[in-house]
């Protein structure tokens, strides 16, 4: 494709350079440049998205994938719409809750995607994830007041790990990753694409939980079609705790702004779940009768 223009995108985590660009019929593109060093799983990316996008996922679809002078580059169709993180928490609650329901609806097209034969076992696998991440906030010099209670949660539950089916994931499925087209959620970013427990896939519903709690509601009602298994709201919180333990770690590098940011939602997560002691958030008993 020739572009006759193209204009930086500064958002996101992603190490890619993003741009909108525009052809000489005056369509837009996202294009996405991603360094040499950092470009090894990305052609994988690109295909994995073309099966979602087969299933009718609303999203940023694939268009084209190669090599250039920075690294690789995917072309990709153009969001003609707004963020989610700052539309939706603006709108009326059930508003909020239907979009919130969309969302979990198109997270279960997501999940059709069966993991490979060769995908290690989710329990010996999870586990030690939590094991590392224990280790990492033992080592960290930050503490939070709760998080033994959270370790507590973690080392009574690791039973529910066991023969937890596994599929594809999305990998990073919350609010600030979507869009909103047309009064529509649209998917964006699948970097961070990955194969596991399909409930696992929710344990970044803090954001949306922190942004907007009804959305949050309307996407685990709609994921479920409104039959929620008691199961999950247990290995929902070993999740989300999980998260929470390797988040301190994670944000030092980034600076006292993202500490401050990840200490605040641990006092959240601890509040939501009163302190371990129950799996159901408070997010979600106190916002559902706002349901559209």
């Amino acid at each position: 494709m020739n572009f006759i223009t193209k204009e930086l995108i500064n958002k996101g985590w992603s190490c890619d350079k993003k741009y909108c660009v525009t052809n000489a019929d005056g369509t837009k593109y996202l294009l996405r440049i991603t360094p040499t060093e950092k470009s090894v799983h990305r052609q994988d990316m690109f295909c994995m998205q073309h099966k979602v996008a087969e299933l009718g996922v609303p999203m940023c679809k694939p268009i084209e994938f190669g090599n250039c002078d920075e690294g690789v580059y995917m072309i990709q169709t153009w969001i003609d719409g707004s963020d989610a993180e700052e539309v939706v928490p603006t709108l009326p609650k059930s508003e909020q809750y239907l979009l919130g329901y969309e969302a979990g609806q198109i997270l279960t097209k997501i999940h059709q995607i069966p993991a490979p034969d060769t995908q290690p076992e989710w329990e010996a696998r999870f586990n030690a994830k939590i094991d590392r991440k224990i280790k990492m906030y033992t080592d960290c010099p930050i503490k939070f007041d709760g998080a033994d209670s959270i370790i507590e949660y973690l080392n009574a539950n690791r039973h529910l790990l066991k023969n937890r089916p596994q599929c594809f994931q999305h990998g990073d499925y919350h609010i600030g990753n979507m869009m909103i087209e047309n009064g529509k959620i649209v998917i964006i970013d699948f970097d961070r694409y990955d194969f596991g427990d399909p409930w696992e896939e929710f344990n970044r519903i803090v954001w949306c939980a922190q942004a907007a709690p009804t959305f949050a509601c309307g996407m685990v009602d709609g994921y479920f079609t409104d039959q929620i298994p008691p199961k999950f709201w247990s290995l929902l919180a070993l999740y989300i705790s999980s998260n929470m333990l390797s988040s301190i770690p994670w944000a030092i590098p980034f600076g006292q702004g993202e500490i401050d940011t990840m200490l605040n939602q641990a006092k959240d997560v601890l509040s939501w779940y009163d302190n371990m002691n129950n799996p159901i958030p408070t997010w979600y008993t106190q916002n559902k009768h706002t349901k559209g």
